[in-house]
């Protein structure tokens, strides 16, 4: 077994890999740039080593200052974990002369696989069903687009080294294929220093359901089951599963032992896995082979009981696997949301800053037997940078069945709080109660679907605005309580606290009597429903259990104001709870309108303006491209969303603006 393994990553999976590696009694090592001194992965981690400036770059993904760190410290073997250097062939051929072990399968199936055109030409050629595409390499925009008619629209444009989104687009027309190919070249350079290209049939309607894979050195090879990871954004996948609702038994074998096939034909050891897209029919078609570990492998590790990162070390060192396919078993059901430093509420634009607060749930089984684990790299107080990937953490939920694991998950995400930037937790909690969701009919448009105008945020219905409503006089009167109660006051002229309430939210208004019982303390409506309530919240909790009619709700409380703000299952209001006199004033103050923006390009995102692409006095047409931000490794086109004329261009190409700064004013 390996004395001191290298982590060559950051972040989540670095923090993932030092944890298995140190049950194992394994030393560890970190690399870090600039912007990762104080990271999460760096304390966690035995020793660490500074590898460079911020961007990935300049250090990440540099082979020779990884090589540097390995001398320096002596590690013996390295853990590449996913992105960066992790498929990289020529980064796992110099760890083999430096007779450094390379935790990942052998060179040649890197080179293979992990090259999307070839693995495709293999796939082929080995009899593998596979999505109708143009595997060669495409030179420039002109011949994307004359490639992509061929094909037929809306086809998918990817870089050949690509992953995790990047480098990606889908084109419904000749426009579209030139701007996309060319934003995928530069995504796929500034990712991956490789920006070859191809193109591919978009399958509509399709679903992702993806295969794990785990081999040794001595030819055992077998699956672990299925992922499904149909529920994506930009590419980029979001929520995923394990098992897929979707696969019949004899579905899952015929994937399983496909994906077996195909890692056997290039001689692969380690954790990998075969990506498919799945139709209606349950017909499915090779998509890639990632050789790597995936973000979603947790998944997979609750419903079969391994640990992959210790399976991949085990491998590496030279051992067996300890297990054959009939002892892998799928108990259970897992499910994963990636919680992200992007905003919802701006089309999931990079959201970057400190963050303030941030108290994931408790991990472990529950009292209700299902299982919550979460993998980050952050903490609180730490910072979200902008050269890397947005993702914050992991949340898995684990449940004897898909029913019980979703309801754990919005569980979950009802008890984490993160404050201090943008974060995708209401879209995660919306999902969750889904009805569509909750039935598993799932594809890879189930986004764009459910979400035509974007995420707006949850609207309580009157069942859930009545809960709201209860916690918000159940939290007014402690707050109404404890300011009667404030010492030094003229004696016997101590403040009533009344009990009748007008509660706004939502655009709702109730009128409510508050009160205590033989029973409990109660709220009750103009209508005479009433409802119980008890707590455990007290003035200055930002998080606290309500037992609503005896049914506990986890609930984010913040004082705004003279507002109340509430935030569970994705509704995110301002209750305002006065009394009777002070709501019948309330309702005569006029309303304050937003500023008029209508005229002005803003940045949506912190980020760097690449490019302008007009000038004063030009006239631009709906559609057309105003500018290019990038942020996060990922270049966003900004497009005029009318016909005008450019008045002013407020900023040249290459200054980083915050959100909302201003780029251009129109007439």
């Amino acid at each position: 077994m390996f004395k001191k393994i290298l982590i060559a990553n950051r972040g989540e999976i670095a923090c993932r890999v030092i944890r298995t590696a140190k049950k194992l009694g394994i030393a560890t090592v970190a690399v870090y740039s600039d912007a990762d001194r104080d990271a999460m992965h760096v304390r966690l981690a035995d020793e660490a080593v500074h590898i460079g400036p911020s961007p990935s770059s300049q250090s990440y993904i540099v082979i020779d200052k990884i090589l540097e760190a390995i001398r320096k410290t002596g590690a013996d073997a390295v853990h590449p974990g996913y992105g960066f250097l992790s498929e990289n062939a020529a980064f796992a051929e110099a760890l083999e002369k430096e007779g450094v072990a390379f935790i990942g399968p052998p060179v040649k199936a890197i080179e293979a696989m992990g090259d999307k055109i070839t693995s495709k030409k293999l796939a082929a050629k080995a009899g593998v069903s596979t999505v109708p595409g143009h595997m060669g390499l495409i030179e420039d925009a002109d011949e994307a687009a004359r490639i992509a008619s061929s094909i037929g629209f809306p086809v998918m444009i990817k870089a050949s080294a690509g992953g995790g989104g990047k480098g990606m687009r889908i084109a419904w027309n000749e426009r579209e294929a030139r701007e996309g190919f060319q934003s995928s070249k530069n995504e796929a350079k500034s990712s991956f220093g490789d920006d070859r290209i191809f193109i591919e049939k978009f399958v509509t309607e399709p679903r992702h359901i993806e295969i794990q894979v785990l081999g040794d050195k001595h030819g055992n090879t077998l699956y672990l089951g299925e992922r499904e990871c149909s529920i994506q954004r930009r590419n980029q996948k979001v929520i995923e599963e394990a098992p897929s609702p979707f696969l019949d038994e004899t579905t899952r074998r015929a994937m399983g032992e496909q994906a077996v096939a195909l890692a056997k034909a290039v001689g692969y050891h380690s954790a990998g896995t075969v990506e498919f897209i799945v139709d209606a029919e349950r017909n499915f078609y090779f998509l890639e082979m990632n050789t790597r570990l995936q973000v979603e492998h947790p998944v997979t590790e609750l419903v079969t009981g391994l640990d992959l990162v210790e399976q991949m070390i085990r491998v590496a060192a030279g051992e067996k696997l300890s297990f054959t396919q009939d002892d892998v078993k799928l108990e259970g059901w897992a499910i994963e949301s990636r919680l992200y430093a992007e905003d919802p509420y701006r089309n999931f634009l990079p959201s970057i800053g400190r963050l303030t607060r941030y108290r994931p749930p408790e991990e472990g089984r529950q009292d209700d037997d299902t299982v919550i684990r979460n993998d980050t790299g952050v903490f609180e107080g730490g910072e979200i940078s902008m050269y890397y990937d947005p993702m914050i953490a992991k949340l898995c939920a684990w449940g004897p069945d898909r029913a019980q694991a979703v309801e754990a998950m919005a569980k979950a995400l009802d008890a984490f709080e993160v404050e201090g930037i943008g974060h995708n937790l209401p879209f995660l909690s919306a999902v969750m109660q889904q009805e569509r969701f909750r039935e598993g009919r799932l594809t890879t448009a189930y986004i764009a679907e459910e979400f035509t105008d974007g995420f707006q945020g949850v609207t309580p219905d009157e069942a859930a605005a009545m809960k709201l409503a209860a916690v918000a006089v159940t939290v007014n009167q402690a707050l109404q309580e404890r300011a009667s109660q404030i010492s030094g006051t003229i004696g016997n002229h101590r403040r009533i606290v009344g009990h009748d309430w007008v509660t706004s939210l939502a655009e709702r208004e109730f009128q409510m009597t508050s009160g205590v019982s033989a029973d409990g303390a109660y709220v009750r409506f103009a209508d005479e429903r009433a409802i119980s309530v008890a707590s455990d919240w007290v003035p200055g909790r930002t998080l606290a259990t309500f037992n609503i009619d005896n049914q506990p709700m986890t609930v984010k409380v913040d004082l705004v104001g003279t507002g109340i703000r509430l935030r569970w299952r994705g509704i995110d209001v301002v209750a305002r709870v006065r009394s009777p006199r002070v709501a019948e004033l309330a309702r005569l103050m006029p309303k304050k309108l937003p500023p008029d923006t209508s005229k002005m390009l803003l940045c949506p995102m912190p980020g760097v303006v690449t490019s302008i692409t007009v000038k004063a006095g030009d006239t631009v047409e709906a559609g057309q491209s105003l500018a290019v931000v990038e942020a996060m490794k990922m270049e966003n086109i900004l497009r005029a969303e009318k016909r005008a004329t450019v008045k002013r261009v407020a900023i040249a190409a290459g200054a980083s603006l915050a959100v909302d700064e201003l780029i251009m004013e129109f007439e």
